[in-house]
This record gives C-alpha cells, structure tokens and sequence, in this order.
C-alpha cells in the first residue's frame, strides 16, 4: 500500500500516488473508456464460455450498445425468456447453461445485429 496523506502535499491518490490535485488516474480511465467505445463496431457478440467456472458452461453476451441500467433490464428480459439465472458482469451479461439460440433470436428480435462467437 503507497502512501495516503502527506503533509506537504495533502491527500494522495493511490492508485498514481501522486496528490490529488495532480492526479491522473481520472484523465487515463477517461481515455480508455473512449477508446473501448470507439472499439465498438455494434455487433451483438453471444458465445459460451467455461473458463474459470469448473467446467460449467455459461452463455455470455459482450458489445451490447447500453448503459448499465439499460443492460441490467436488457439480462432481466433474457433471464426469463430463458428461464435461468445470469448477471451482469463488467458490462457482459453471462446466462447460466447453454442458451445461444434463444439469447441470439430475442436480440434479433430486439433489433440488434448479432452474432455467435466461439465454438
């Protein structure tokens, strides 16, 4: 853990260390989320993954154009359509089992350009 307060400079950010007057950490995250919006070519990607779940397989969504509230409403609808549980995580949605199929024709439905991804 770096330093929290100095009495030269005051409070000190800790993820730059640098005090708060001058930190940097807000302008660097800015710019990166810029660019991740930039990086957006608005296709719907939906894809299964087991990494890190021991073998349990999950229906994940990424590249979905909302906000947060609207991409928590946006899982809630998939959820049920589904019939299972999910959550949002890190602006994917991730939906217990194998779901593609139905996820893939409801944001069709919903207007979106989609594609399936992975294997």
């Amino acid at each position: 853990m770096g330093l929290v307060y100095s009495s030269r400079d005051g409070a000190m950010c800790p993820r730059c260390e640098r005090p708060k007057a001058g930190c940097v950490c807000a302008r660097v995250s800015q710019a990166a989320a810029e660019a991740k919006a930039e990086s957006r070519d608005g296709i719907v990607r939906v894809g299964r993954e087991t990494k890190g779940r021991k073998g349990a397989g999950v229906t994940v969504v990424h590249g979905v154009p909302l906000g947060a509230k609207e991409l928590a409403e946006l899982a809630k609808a998939l959820k049920k359509r589904c019939g299972t549980g999910g959550t949002v995580r890190d602006g994917v949605i991730e939906l217990q089992g194998e779901q593609r199929d139905q996820v893939m024709a409801e944001l069709e439905r919903r207007g979106y350009a989609v594609r399936r991804s992975g294997g």
